[in-house]
């Protein structure tokens, strides 16, 4: 029983760490774009390895298998709204640079 309390703490401090690498990402890039790729590869990753952790915690039930879904959920949609702020920021680039060329 010890083994597996190991395994879900690093699981755990694992996802907190990227999570905290993640907020770094956030506040230290440069532009749009490299912020959003950090926060979206380090959330998907630590919710991963957290959601992970709690349904090792919490045994094959019906709640990890809620968990479970949650985190299915999460790596849906996170990448998927990635995608689209990545898309509008770029429209939005581009307009600005037509606007600019055009005065």
């Amino acid at each position: 029983m010890i083994v597996v309390d190991i395994i879900i703490i690093l699981f755990l401090l694992s996802g907190t760490f990227f999570f905290f690498v993640g907020v770094v990402g956030l506040l230290r890039m440069p532009n749009v774009f490299t912020r959003m790729h950090a926060t979206t590869k380090c959330d998907t990753m630590g919710a991963g390895l957290i959601f992970a952790g709690l349904i090792m915690w919490q045994g094959f039930s019906f709640i990890s298998a809620n968990i479970l879904l949650i985190l299915i959920f999460v790596w849906l949609t996170n990448p998927t709204a990635a995608h689209a702020i990545a898309k509008t920021a770029y429209k939005r680039m581009e307009d600005s640079l037509e606007i600019e060329d055009s005065e």
